[in-house]
């Protein structure tokens, strides 16, 4: 299948999940993960009625911002401090604040330029030495510092499950679910808790039935792809 008819299958399954749980398929953002691919594909997915896609490489990620007009960006992986002044201007949502230290970087370059940004807080929901994210038992007192911070917005929480059986990754989403619920009750002024985003090509249908509303999917739509060293805490 091409990537119309992927896209055209994958929300043909997320409607189906939607309606199995009472859900409504509005709720659900598609976002195509699009490191790695070429301008073309993502220009394909363009004209087939996908609208967000994901990148994690700035350097990557500029070339196609360049190149590609009429989308929405949003950053999905580990962010480098020195780099945030080049994205701060053309993402819409960064999903991987993991650090304190980086979210203040994100919110020095956002308040230079009269920007507030909405960011989410990646959550290592596995305990996983291979993958970035504040760990469960570290996320409120994260939340806490990130509340003084007055240009960025918090919209959420993002995780990568470990790569078990899906019994095992729905006991990760069940947990996540909790977690945002919780952050949902913090009273803090920058914090607007709407997104939880979790699943990808092999587990979203477990994501959605779990509560996530942002879902990133490369492989299904794009195809598959070289990987590399330096991608698999991304993953």
């Amino acid at each position: 299948m091409g990537i119309a008819d992927n896209i055209s299958h994958i929300n043909e399954r997320i409607k189906s999940v939607c309606d199995r749980c009472g859900r409504d398929i509005d709720e659900i953002i598609l976002v195509g993960v699009s490191k790695t691919h070429p301008v073309e594909k993502i220009v394909e997915a363009k004209m087939a009625g996908l609208y967000v896609f994901g990148e994690s490489k700035v350097q990557e990620f500029l070339k196609k911002y360049e190149e590609v007009k009429g989308v929405r960006w949003h950053f999905i992986g580990h962010l480098q401090k020195n780099k945030v002044k080049y994205i701060i201007d053309k993402i819409e949502l960064i999903h991987s604040v993991d650090d304190y230290e980086l979210a203040v970087e994100i919110n020095k370059r956002a308040e230079k330029i009269n920007k507030t940004m909405d960011v989410l807080i990646q959550v290592n929901i596995g305990k996983e030495e291979t993958k970035y994210g504040v760990y469960e038992d570290e996320l409120f007192d994260f939340c806490k510092r990130l509340s003084e911070l007055k240009n960025i917005r918090i919209k959420g929480i993002m995780c990568i499950p470990p790569n078990e059986d899906l019994d095992s990754t729905r006991f990760y989403f069940k947990r996540m679910k909790f977690l945002f619920e919780e952050v949902k009750k913090l009273n803090y002024d920058n914090f607007d808790i709407e997104y939880l985003s979790m699943g990808m090509t092999g587990d979203y249908e477990v994501a959605i039935e779990e509560g996530a509303n942002i879902i990133r999917i490369g492989t299904g739509i794009f195809g598959e792809r070289d990987y590399k060293k330096e991608d698999i805490k991304n993953e």
